[in-house]
């Protein structure tokens, strides 16, 4: 008899993008296999919610319907329904959709095989939603995406009560893990192969206040300095109320600590940021970016901005732009602000009308093409180490070209070099053109440095799949795939 099928389809942020791997990695342990790319459905057919946006819900269902010819004309197969908006709508999915087999939620994926098994026995839906957490996600095993780069999860939840945001009510406070288990999963990645780790986190810099360290952040990221083969080091997404000046230090003077930093901003405005209940004002988050820039003259600063939060008004969006000019952020997701349902601002009076969130939007958006052109201009005739990425040029083939990320996240476009090289490679390349997003090496590489995570991905490219995930409590190697960016300020980890 061959083994089950399964497939995960995730919605939302890094958070969801590392919890599919969990996902993926549980029903691997319990037997389940990939679907094969381009085949007609699977077996098991997982969907990992979000519940930031304000249709999330209508996607969700559509979804569903899709599926329910498919599943009555296919005996066995399941349905499953887990994430933020599981986690919130509990009680009517299977209600809305009585085809759905199985609705978890954040705290208990990985009650996810079991309940599975349950509702095949049984023959009914099961519907379990944990109100804390049960186990940290980073106990269970795990099928990660990349054999060079990987997530680590240092924390889940979150302490801040942003009035836009609902993730808090649906992911719990902060918990964070402590410092020798990470350091333990970094460590086992390396040596399988991975040379570049983000450490993921709601709240990224505010880990140690589940511990009782106010410095445990800095500390962490000096301990990942001394993991001999750790060769980058990221993390995502800081909140500038706990971004301390020791952080500061640690990133500048920690060799494998990339010169990069994602800040959320969200607003320029010290009246929209009260609104919003951010405990920080303008030139608190301005100071931040003065700071970084002392320390790391390069470093590539990027945030999220929110357009026309309740009460805005053009005097607030100008305090923005003016943020902006000032901040000469690389990249800026920006997103108009729309309804979160459960949330304080879906209440607000003084929502704005489309219309100018629109012709807000479209300002704020040049302004920032024409600042990430600038920045990026400056970079042309320097020379970087790219780490060559899988999936990230999808014009490579035509063009012969091959991609990935400089130092400071930027993308880079190279000329592919005569010696071979793989995903997890290393190559060296002088940048002779810029756009607003993305920069050209269209000469010859100056070098080429062949690694463990090049090696790791011909290996896993070269042997088919393994049925099972990985023993428990430690992941296999993997990475954070590029993920779907989401609004802001409503969804994990953007703080």
């Amino acid at each position: 008899m061959s083994a089950k099928t399964y497939e995960v389809r995730t919605h939302g942020c890094q958070m969801n993008v590392h919890d599919s791997e969990r996902l993926a990695g549980l029903l691997e342990d319990a037997g389940y296999v990939p679907a094969p790319e381009g085949a007609d459905g699977a077996d098991v057919v997982v969907f990992n919610t979000c519940a930031v946006r304000e249709n999330a819900d209508n996607k969700l269902y559509g979804n569903l319907g899709q599926l329910a010819p498919k599943k009555a004309s296919r005996p066995g197969m399941q349905i499953a329904v887990g994430g933020c908006l599981a986690q919130k709508d509990r009680d009517t999915i299977v209600k809305k959709a009585p085809w759905v087999d199985v609705v978890f939620g954040t705290h208990n994926i990985g009650k996810l095989p079991v309940l599975l098994e349950r509702a095949r026995v049984q023959e009914e839906a099961q519907v379990e939603i944990a109100e804390s957490l049960e186990a940290f996600p980073s106990t269970l095993p795990t099928r990660r995406e990349s054999a060079y780069a990987a997530w680590v999860s240092i924390s889940v939840g979150c302490n801040n009560t942003c009035t836009f945001c609902i993730v808090p009510a649906l992911r719990g406070k902060e918990k964070d893990r402590r410092p020798g288990d990470i350091l333990a999963e970094i460590e086992t990645l390396v040596s399988e192969g991975v040379s570049e780790i983000t450490l993921l986190g709601q709240n990224v810099n505010a880990y140690g206040s589940d511990i009782g360290d106010r410095e445990a952040f800095s500390k962490l990221l000096r301990a990942c300095g001394k993991i001999e083969g750790l060769e980058r080091v990221r993390f995502t997404s800081p909140h500038p109320r706990d971004f301390t000046d020791d952080v500061i230090a640690a990133m500048a003077e920690t060799p494998n600590v990339m010169p990069q930093l994602h800040m959320p901003l969200q607003s320029g405005s010290d009246a929209v940021l009260k609104s919003m209940r951010r405990s920080y004002r303008q030139e608190r988050f301005l100071g931040i970016i003065e700071k970084v820039r002392a320390a790391m003259p390069d470093a590539a600063i990027s945030t999220d901005i929110i357009v026309g939060f309740p009460g805005e008004t053009e005097e607030d969006f100008e305090q923005t732009l003016h943020t902006v000019r000032e901040s000469r952020f690389a990249q800026a997701f920006t997103f108009q602000y729309s309804k979160r349902p459960g949330t304080p601002a879906a209440t607000m009076e003084g929502q704005i009308p489309k219309e100018v969130v629109q012709a807000r939007y479209e300002r704020l958006v040049a302004l920032q093409e024409e600042i990430s052109w600038e920045e990026n201009k400056k970079q042309v005739g320097r020379t970087v180490e790219v780490m060559v990425a899988e999936g990230e040029g999808r014009k490579d083939g035509a063009t012969h070209r091959l991609s990935g990320r400089a130092p400071d996240n930027r993308l880079v476009h190279f000329t592919k070099p005569a010696a071979e090289v793989r995903p997890g490679d290393m190559v060296t390349v002088e940048i002779t053109y810029a756009a607003p997003h993305h920069l050209l090496a269209e000469g010859e590489a100056v070098s080429v440095r062949r690694t463990r995570s090049g090696d790791a991905w011909e290996r896993r490219n070269a042997a088919p799949p393994q049925p099972a995930g990985v023993m428990l409590g430690l992941p296999t190697v993997g990475a954070p795939a590029p993920a779907p960016a989401e609004p802001a300020g409503g969804c994990c980890p953007t703080s």
